[in-house]
């Protein structure tokens, strides 16, 4: 399990270097050089797991006795058959799983298998419903708030302590905070830990750490956001799109090039679960390398085209599973098997050292080609569409071609029968028919007579009445119920035995669903490895490097992926954090010089490696990267009830508390939210707090315009900050941007430049000058006698204005009250 801590955590197995706890570093007793272990053994560690599963997302907690502390994974997608799940239970083996009463049928199912596994060792956990109201959102978050933590001083208030928890735990996790709250109510009702003690005593909780899977990189919501990885937007036909939202201008919204929806998830799926698995993210990358070779461009191209026929397989298996095969679903299933069998052909001609193509070669089996045989052979399509329902090809079954082709000769067979049922009725009538209705039969069927009013008239000698229709009655004859002996309700019987038919053949096709499923997974990676491999190719990506041992990255003139796509010319700047020295940057630059444009040109050119991709630059080599923290922007909400600067305080206080010596982290512009004292007092604190764990330190890039952090030597002297700005030149009164990177520190903000570009008025931006030259030269700041002049002038402008405007024969005016209430006031904001 990896967690991110200052301390060393204990997993169930024993001590754990690599685990990393995402909150705070929780108090431990580590016996020093001297100082003897106590002796006698300790009671085995168990873990008791709280999980939710709901609209493909999965909240998890569990309590660890080990270390008595409670750790959350945020809400992540999973896969219906729970995968993600699967590798929690493997990595920590819980005693105990607690769930929800109230569940879908995936997670029964998974909870029946792991409940049935006999092998396990050592042995099965234990699997706990709780009524669901005990997960309700509201009351979760009660529990958490109310809870007692030795770890919280007394003296907070409910308010402090609410803002304390929520720079803990991402309360946006709604499921993963209702998971904290049933496992909250699972100890205390079953008491771990202190079923013997009294119950006012309860159970000891000593710190919340978040954890990630083994080689997962950990990486927040907020560093999502303002990275732009994802970004939604309204649809401007929100009346023809379910959610009202499309993908953005953003990095997955230009690297999704998939044909299929489920090569789209899985893509979406990576770019949630970055890892630090060398050998997955060197597979991805060398049939991406492959891709790109111009003389394999035909064969990507075709394989594109085949992809665009591989559909949702698994909603059609449940389907079929439930009876409830549409027409549509065997056009679907018989494209997507056959478009199967062109990618198994097409990739057993290429390479077979890479591990992809030899998976699809080996694994479409031919089971796939009896599948399609079999669809192919059997189902009529075009009759299908037809007649809206499953219809069997000609020569399937000899009864059922017997029964249709009765059915297809009986209209000349019915006329001749209708001519001599004519012979046999009252000389009045003048036609008759015989008609055949599912379900009812054959029906003799005559025009309604004027002399036939009331339904007694209906009655005619040898025929049964049955029913008057559009002015035709209805009746049973001798010869239409030996009809119905003779033939029977042919389309009923065609319609059940084509039904009996189409069942045999869902068996046919459900026993080899495995095959099926695993066709999806591997069309869906193909697919989304062809999508980054068009991107690269078009874009100009290059082959990230990897080296465990290099704890940091390298970019040799990187890019900003979505930057260079809306510029006209795009500067690209390098990067190096590798090395014990420089592992803070401080990076200082005038307004709009590109400093928040490289931080995030880091922070993407790391991830699109962390999940596989070609990345924007010329050269890039990525080290053992575990996290990215990033305080770019205010990511506001009125739901969350906090002040602009205490969400970037809670920003900051993620990375302070959770970044290892292997994280990256990106603060931008930290401070400015309040007052500038205050602000520049608590970056220089965050950075000298960083720079105090020596070796241990981060990987940090600070962008800020406080330049009284270097000016007053606020940090310490040393190789581990380096200082970067934003190279510039001044040309006469224009300041001209090179969006360059170089070691320096920038002289000036120079905002006036910046408001000069924004559109400000002249005269604004000289004043603002004006007043700044003053405060830094400590002088008193005056008004300026100019605009003083020209208010004077206005005012006495107006009031001569009141005074021409005077009707001195009018018998109403009194001048007492006029220079009372007009002049007097006027005065003083003249003189």
């Amino acid at each position: 399990m990896a967690s991110v801590a200052a301390t060393p955590a204990r997993t169930p197995n024993g001590p754990g270097p690599g685990e990393a706890s995402a909150s705070f570093p929780t108090v431990a007793s580590v016996p020093g050089p001297q100082e003897p272990e106590e002796e006698g053994e300790e009671e085995p560690a168990e873990i008791h797991l709280c999980v939710l599963w709901n609209s493909g997302y999965l909240g998890i907690a569990y309590y660890d006795t080990s270390d008595s502390t409670i750790h959350f994974m945020p809400d992540a997608p999973d896969h219906e058959s729970l995968k993600l799940l699967q590798r929690v239970l493997d990595e920590i083996d819980p005693r105990s799983v607690v769930t929800s009463a109230k569940q879908d049928e995936n997670m029964t199912r998974f909870l029946g298998k792991l409940a049935s596994q006999e092998h396990r060792e050592p042995k099965r956990p234990e699997i706990i419903f709780l009524p669901s109201v005990d997960f309700g959102l509201e009351i979760s978050k009660q529990r958490l708030l109310s809870g007692n933590y030795s770890f919280i001083p007394d003296s907070m208030t409910t308010t402090e302590k609410i803002l304390f928890l929520s720079s803990i735990i991402p309360f946006d996790c709604l499921l993963m905070v209702r998971a904290l709250g049933g496992l909250l109510k699972f100890l205390g009702r079953r008491r771990i830990g202190v079923e013997l003690e009294d119950y006012n005593v309860s159970v000891p909780i000593l710190g919340f750490k978040k954890f990630v899977l083994t080689n997962l990189v950990s990486i927040d919501q907020d560093t999502y956001s303002v990275l732009q990885i994802f970004k939604s937007e309204s649809h401007p036909s929100v009346y023809k799109v379910a959610s009202g939202l499309k993908e953005g201008l953003s990095l997955f919204g230009i690297l999704n090039r998939c044909r299929c929806k489920w090569g789209e998830k899985l893509l979406r799926l990576w770019f949630t679960r970055p890892t630090q698995d060398l050998g997955e993210l060197n597979s991805r990358l060398d049939v991406i390398q492959f891709f790109l070779l111009p003389q394999n461009l035909d064969m990507a191209q075709m394989l594109h085209r085949l992809l665009g026929h591989i559909k949702n397989v698994p909603l059609i298996l449940k389907r079929m599973k439930l009876s409830h095969t549409k027409v549509s679903d065997w056009q679907v299933l018989y494209k997507t098997v056959y478009s199967a069998l062109g990618l198994r052909d097409a990739c057993r001609s290429l390479p077979q050292s890479i591990q992809l193509f030899q998976d699809i070669a080996q694994e479409f089996s031919d089971d796939l080609h009896h599948i399609a045989s079999l669809i192919g052979k059997v189902v009529d399509f075009e009759g299908s569409l037809a007649e809206n329902r499953f219809t069997v090809l000609p020569n399937i079954d000899p009864e059922i071609d017997e029964k249709k082709r009765r059915l297809m000769g009986l209209p000349s067979f019915l006329t001749e029968v209708a001519r001599k049922e004519l012979e046999n009725l009252d000389s009045r009538i003048p036609s008759c028919s015989v008609i055949y209705i599912p379900l009812i039969g054959f029906l003799l069927s005559i025009p309604r007579l004027p002399s036939m009013v009331e339904t007694s008239d209906f009655e005619i000698e040898g025929l049964d009445f049955m029913f008057l229709s559009e002015e035709k009655l209805h009746y049973r004859s001798a010869r239409t119920k030996e009809l119905d002996a003779l033939l029977g309700d042919l389309h009923c019987d065609i319609r059940d035995q084509e039904t009996l038919l189409m069942h045999q053949l869902q068996c046919q096709v459900l026993a080899r669903a495995a095959v099926l499923t695993r066709v999806l997974d591997l069309a869906s990676r193909l697919d989304v490895l062809l999508a980054l491999a068009s991107a690269a190719r078009d874009y100009g990506y290059s082959r990230p490097r990897y080296s465990p041992q290099l704890l940091g990255v390298r970019i040799q003139n990187g890019r900003h992926p979505l930057m260079e796509l809306c510029a006209r010319t795009f500067v690209p700047n390098s990067a190096e954090c590798g090395r014990d020295i420089g592992r803070v940057k401080v990076i200082t630059g005038p307004n709009s010089s590109g400093k928040s444009i490289y931080l995030k040109q880091v922070g993407l050119i790391t991830f699109m490696a962390l999940v596989g991709s070609f990345v924007p630059a010329e050269e890039a080599e990525i080290g053992a990267v575990d996290a990215i923290f990033t305080r770019i922007h205010s990511c506001e909400s009125i739901s969350l009830g906090l002040s602009t600067f205490m969400i970037d305080l809670n920003q900051v206080a993620k990375a302070v508390n959770n970044a290892t010596e292997r994280s990256l982290v990106l603060v931008d512009e930290f401070g400015k939210g309040t007052n500038t004292v205050d602000g520049l007092a608590l970056l220089a604190a965050v950075i000298r707090h960083w720079l105090a764990l020596g070796p241990t330190c981060p990987h940090v890039f600070v962008a800020t315009n406080f330049l009284s952090l270097v000016h007053l030597q606020l940090l310490p002297q040393g190789p581990l900050v380096q200082y970067l700005t934003m190279e510039t030149c001044e040309d006469g009164d224009d300041l001209v941007f090179f969006y360059q990177v170089c070691e320096g520190v920038a002289r000036a903000s120079h905002a006036s430049h910046t408001a000069t570009q924004a559109g400000l008025p002249e005269k604004l931006i000289a004043r603002g000058k004006q007043v700044s030259d003053l405060i830094r030269s400590g002088k008193p700041i005056k008004p300026v006698q100019e605009l003083l002049k020209e208010k004077q002038m206005e005012n006495c402008q107006t009031l001569v204005d009141k005074f021409l405007k005077l009707d001195l024969e009018d018998p109403s005016l009194d001048l007492d009250i006029f220079m009372s209430q007009e002049v007097l006031p006027a005065a003083t904001t003249i003189l």
